[in-house]
């Protein structure tokens, strides 16, 4: 993948640091209990990371975990068929937990990883998106926090990738292309 392409940029270093503080503060007013945060791999590690950190600031303490979800592999697409790759370590009986994603698409993943939580005993789970695109959803899911309502194209930047190139973008960004070539009337 040549990583030369031109990029344009959909929502800066800036705008992403606003949602962050905005979303840890409404998360933090939920009074959550003994909070877990599940941040759902690969796409969402610059998101989750930001977002705790802004959580801290809000005055919140949570332990962090990971799964590794995937319907995706190396397509562009999903396949609709979600995989365990890393599953969570952490007990999350009787807490409150908060899975950070980074797209909300199809609905697919965020619902099985929620069911999954909420299988296993969880208080209350709760979701976080940076970017949703409500026009894609194959399954009936809102989630509780979102970044961005995003247009539908395929996105990079800010942990997002295509064949794990772009990944390092501080930013959410646009791959243009001939039939994608920009943002006029965004």
């Amino acid at each position: 993948m040549a990583n030369n392409r031109r990029i344009r940029v959909l929502y800066d270093e800036a705008a992403i640091a606003g949602r962050n503080r905005e979303i840890a503060e409404a998360v933090a007013a939920t009074k959550p209990v003994d909070l877990l945060v599940v941040a759902v791999l690969k796409g969402s590690f610059m998101f989750a990371a930001d977002l705790i950190r802004a959580m801290h600031k809000a005055g919140l303490s949570p332990q962090v975990e990971f799964v590794h979800l995937s319907s995706y592999r190396e397509a562009t697409v999903s396949s609709g068929q979600v995989e365990i790759l890393r599953d969570v370590q952490s007990e999350v009986a009787g807490r409150d937990v908060l899975l950070v994603d980074d797209i909300l698409e199809s609905g697919r993943t965020l619902t099985f990883a929620k069911d999954l939580l909420a299988a296993r005993g969880a208080r209350k789970v709760m979701s976080a998106v940076l970017l949703e695109k409500p026009g894609k959803r194959a399954v009936a899911i809102t989630p509780d926090f979102v970044g961005f309502v995003c247009p539908d194209y395929f996105v990079v930047g800010y942990g997002m990738d295509v064949a794990h190139s772009y990944r390092q973008l501080p930013f959410v960004g646009v791959i243009e292309t001939d039939d994608q070539p920009g943002f006029d009337g965004i």
